[in-house]
């Protein structure tokens, strides 16, 4: 048995520069090199009786090796890496002491034991197996009686490897068959023993790994057919009998189901509802296999157009993962109105595949992270208790996301020249003032903090008093946003009468989420009024290439013409343009429906484009739906007019909208209206343009 142990050491280097001159050296980054990693000796003995033992010091990150041989003789000299050194033992176990020196002086120390026999190896005992994760790979193990060393020649012709006794030896053939493997330990003695098996190495032929995990998107952004990550059409077949050879299985990896289809000529799958993708953009498709110069070919077949196929080449033993445009189906004229069926050919027919995540989806329109920064706070400092903002001195912090058995990963980002917090991951985290000096909130009456987040689907925030007992409302309570909204910043206000907590010693402040990621700024408590009738600041600014923009409204743009703007058609809505930092904005107050009419005479042609954006702000609506017309087309006609509503309105705060247009009916080659609706409130609206 080997007994290893590692001691760490520094060694002070001082250097003395002299000259009529002296320069700065920054050696800052020896600091961060680690200490060797890894050590050992390769141990070999010549099989003549003479007990010659050939020492090779291993390790990662050592320049040199220094060797303590056991046998209270002189240790070893500095040893320079790759190279080996020989020492004659008596018979006998002995201790090895391997000293590895890193660049700045950190060392490693490893004890290795020895035994030197000039018996014969005896009792040999040897272990050859497949390996379970990579393809015609082999592993062998090898321990005898008197033994040190052994070699295995694996009969394909290579160099045999030479390994200490116990120790694993691995090697990864060309090919997969059978081959003929042989071992022989080696002790002190001239004497050996052998060991020959006929074996054979098998190339996996299943994958290993599950599929690669899939992005956290909406649920009105995809519809999966089969994925442990997305809720997938109900009741589906996925071995119709169709007539095929192929046989069917499902196989489970970590958790993630997969389906096999083996002998593959041709294989259905039949939806368990008639799915409408007219608004997806992608069809995606993991699939893996074992064989060689294989293709499939992939048919969504529609009730009213039948089937279209694509073909894809895929590569063996890894997983193949498309995103195949639906454009590349409907050009052949595949109606994706009516998708109720797949079917996949094999190319060649008698293959095996394995199939995940087969889904259609289009791409969301939220961004992963913030383009700009927070909102700067405009509260005086007097009215206000900060936690975290550049805007505040903050109160001091003792914990940070501390190790409290959450998910959650924390990393701090400067977004336009402002700190931000980043949370992944998010399920729940800790902020801690102080235990021994408690924030006093008394007179504080609201709590404010900044969120953006492309995922998250809650978001809380709980306030804890640890001065109490576990159980007692006054210790701990928390409060949720009402409604999450993802790809903006929001301003969350909330008054401190709705928390039980006992605000007059708070040492304990947390975040829960739902696994999302959550950008937070401006944590502060505040005495005074939440409510606000009118924006503080004027809408973010556009950063986008005006290349790349037809603008309706803005300041950052040159606009297209408007012929009319809120014309009468009987609505209640009253518009004025009022100026907020220098901005030109847009008011509606009354807002029930309003229009924007370009000109009826030169349509605007928006098909090259795939998103529209807008910047509101409100403190009363409940709905905004934003209308695209083209009044070429007849009344009734799809074609015409389409309305996208915001899923959630958030309200005292400016947010950021980007729809995708592919999510409208309407033809968008000749826009000539546009119109806002809400529910009678006042709205803000801002940076109405169309981009790609």
């Amino acid at each position: 048995m080997k007994t290893v142990k590692y001691i760490f050491s520094l060694s002070l280097i001082v250097f003395t520069l002299f000259g009529c001159s002296q320069d700065d050296v920054n050696t800052d980054f020896v600091d961060k090199i680690a200490p060797p990693s890894n050590v050992s000796a390769s141990v070999t003995v010549s099989q003549d009786n003479t007990g010659a033992v050939t020492i090779t010091p291993i390790g990662e990150g050592a320049v040199s090796f220094n060797v303590d041989f056991g046998d209270n003789s002189d240790p070893s000299g500095v040893i320079p890496t790759g190279k080996s050194l020989k020492h004659i033992y008596e018979e006998g176990t002995y201790t090895l002491s391997i000293t590895a020196n890193g660049l700045n002086g950190l060392s490693t120390t490893v004890n290795q034991e020895i035994d030197v026999s000039f018996e014969a190896p005896q009792n040999l005992i040897v272990t050859i197996e497949n390996d379970g994760t990579i393809s015609k790979t082999v592993n062998v193990t090898a321990s005898a009686d008197f033994a040190l060393s052994y070699s295995v020649d694996f009969g394909d012709g290579s160099e045999p490897i030479m390994s200490n006794i116990d120790d694993i030896t691995t090697y990864t053939y060309h090919e997969a068959g059978t081959y003929t493997i042989s071992v022989t330990a080696f002790s002190a003695a001239i004497e050996t023993a052998s060991y020959t098996k006929e074996f054979e190495v098998v190339e996996i032929l299943q994958p290993i790994n599950a599929a690669p995990t899939q992005p956290n998107r909406a649920a009105t952004d995809v519809i999966s057919i089969f994925s442990d990550a997305y809720e997938n059409i109900a009741d589906t077949d996925f071995y119709p009998n169709w007539g095929q050879s192929t046989t069917y299985n499902q196989i489970d990896i970590d958790g993630d189901h997969i389906i096999q289809y083996g002998n593959l000529n041709y294989q259905g799958i039949q939806f368990g509802a008639t799915a409408d993708a007219s608004q997806m953009e992608f069809l995606h498709i993991d699939v893996w296999t074992a064989d060689e110069n294989m293709a499939l070919d992939i048919y969504p077949i529609s009730i009213a157009t039948g089937e279209k196929f694509v073909q894809k080449d895929l590569v063996a033993g890894q997983w193949n993962s498309y995103d195949i445009p639906l454009s590349e189906f409907t050009s052949q004229g595949l109606s994706m109105n009516d998708i109720h069926q797949f079917k996949f050919d094999g190319i060649p027919a008698g293959g095996t595949i394995f199939i995940d995540n087969l889904y259609f989806y289009k791409d969301s329109s939220a961004s992963s992270g913030p383009e700009s920064a927070a909102p700067t706070p405009t509260l005086p400092a007097a009215d206000v208790i900060s936690i975290y903002s550049d805007a505040y001195a903050s109160v001091g912090i003792s914990e940070l996301n501390p190790d409290w058995s959450q998910t959650t990963q924390l990393t701090e980002v400067i977004i336009d020249g402002n700190n931000t917090w980043k949370y992944e991951l998010l399920n729940y985290t800790g902020i801690v003032t102080s235990y021994d000096n408690p924030t006093d909130l008394s007179e504080m009456t609201h709590v404010h903090f900044d969120y953006w987040s492309p995922d998250a689907t809650s978001l809380g925030l709980k306030l804890v008093n640890t001065g109490y007992g576990d159980g007692d409302p006054l210790k701990e309570d928390i409060e949720f946003v009402s409604t999450v909204v993802n790809g903006s910043w929001v301003s969350v206000e909330l008054p401190l009468s709705v928390f039980t907590t006992d605000r007059s010693g708070i040492t304990q402040l947390l975040f829960e989420s739902s696994g999302a990621t959550v950008y937070i700024d401006n944590l502060y408590f505040y005495k005074g009024s939440s409510a606000s009738s009118e924006p503080e600041s004027a809408a973010p600014t556009p950063t986008l290439s005006a290349a790349n923009v037809i603008s309706i409204y803005s300041d950052a743009y040159t606009n297209v013409g408007i012929s009319e703007l809120n014309p009468d058609w009987s609505q209640t809505t009253q518009l004025t343009e009022v100026v907020i930092d220098g901005n030109n904005t847009w008011k509606y107050e009354q807002l029930n429906y309003t229009g924007i009419v370009t000109s009826y005479d030169n349509p605007t042609d928006l098909s090259a484009m795939t998103h529209v954006h807008f910047d509101y702000w409100s403190p009363d609506a409940t709905s905004l739906g934003l209308k695209l017309v083209n009044t070429t087309q007849g009344d009734g006609d799809p074609l015409k007019e389409d309305i996208e509503f915001l899923s959630t309105v958030a309200n005292g705060s400016w947010v950021s909208i980007e729809l995708p247009l592919s999510a409208f009916t309407t033809d968008r080659s000749g826009i000539t209206q546009l119109l806002f609706e809400s529910s009678g409130a006042t709205v803000y609206i801002d940076n109405l343009y169309f981009h790609n």
